[in-house]
């Protein structure tokens, strides 16, 4: 006879918690949401990510502020958000290197699984394979013909260990079966600056630090990573065009929660976004600043891109075997 006042209480319980969490769903936002961007203003996933904010804010009915949490390589940020509370208010505006960072570092503060929940691909950018005054090839094939004629004695450049640069370096050594040598910067302007003073060979440069210096004939450009020519340079071929096979290799910036987001909110922020990535001004604007807004796709699909990226860029963390600084 015990067992039914436990399970009236329980059922009470749990008719008291539902239609509070349905009313939360119901009310939220409300208040200010804020999106931390683990890099610097002004740069390219900054641009971004107050792109979409202003927009979101409009339709949402609340401000949406832009928290700028530099350091770490993306991690500090990440981190802080791993941590927050999983109630819509706090999420995080990131790139490949938060997967990137997780093949490379097994010891992060946060786990990629278990602490984030992937909401929606808002953007890509392709890296470029550009070229120096310090070398001649005008193709990729002719690149690659002179590092292997030259075992050891051309450099490329990227803006750090670990960046997406470096790994789309040490990927295309890898395919290619190369010898190279890496020299890593502190940041994608200096990476580009060296360059320009013929100090290193060639990159695959961001390619919205890029497209400045190759429509200024300071660097050439002889190819895009990404899986289909880059509308801003649409007579640069691809890595695939160019005689490289499978090198998709675009840089994804995205919208993530704490793990445990409530499913309404959840798929209200994921709606949001949604009717941004549909508005030809949000798709110009990142057009302009060198980069591709995303069709809509399903969280799970988003989650699952994640994923695999993180097993890519695992397999040439070990392939290379790069060390983290």
């Amino acid at each position: 006879m015990r067992r039914y006042p436990l399970l009236a209480c329980a059922l009470a319980f749990l008719s008291a918690f539902l239609p509070a969490s349905g009313a939360y769903a119901q009310t939220y936002p409300a208040q200010t949401v804020r999106i931390v961007v683990p890099w610097p203003a002004g740069g390219l996933v900054d641009v971004a990510a107050r792109q979409l904010g202003n927009r979101m804010q409009a339709s949402l009915g609340q401000p949406v502020v832009i928290e700028n949490r530099v350091g770490a390589g993306g991690n500090l940020g990440a981190d802080l958000v791993a941590k927050s509370p999983a109630n819509g208010y706090t999420l995080v505006f990131t790139t490949s290197a938060l997967t990137i960072n997780t093949a490379l570092q097994p010891k992060l503060p946060f786990n990629f699984n278990r602490d984030f929940e992937p909401l929606a691909l808002v953007a890509t950018s392709p890296n470029v394979l550009v070229v120096g005054p310090s070398i001649a090839p005008n193709s990729v094939k002719e690149l690659i013909e002179t590092a292997r004629a030259r075992p050891g004695r051309l450099t490329y450049a990227s803006a750090g260990v670990g960046s997406p640069a470096h790994l789309t370096g040490e990927l295309f050594k890898s395919t290619q079966k190369l010898f190279i040598v890496h020299v890593p910067y502190t940041g994608a302007p200096a990476a580009l600056n060296d360059q320009l003073a013929g100090r290193v060979d060639f990159q695959f440069a961001n390619a919205t630090v890029a497209l400045p210096q190759i429509r200024a004939g300071r660097v050439k450009a002889l190819a895009v990573t990404s899986g289909k020519r880059f509308d801003a340079l649409p007579n640069v071929p691809t890595m695939a065009e160019a005689g490289v096979p499978e090198f998709d290799v675009d840089q994804w910036l995205g919208l993530l929660a704490p793990r445990g987001l409530p499913r309404p909110v959840a798929e209200r922020l994921v709606a949001e976004v949604h009717k941004v990535l549909a508005s030809d001004d949000f798709r110009a604007a990142l057009a302009q600043s060198g980069m591709n807004a995303a069709a809509p796709a399903s969280s799970a699909a988003f989650e699952k891109m994640l994923k695999d990226d993180v097993v890519r860029w695992a397999a040439v963390v070990k392939a290379q075997g790069i060390q983290p600084e």
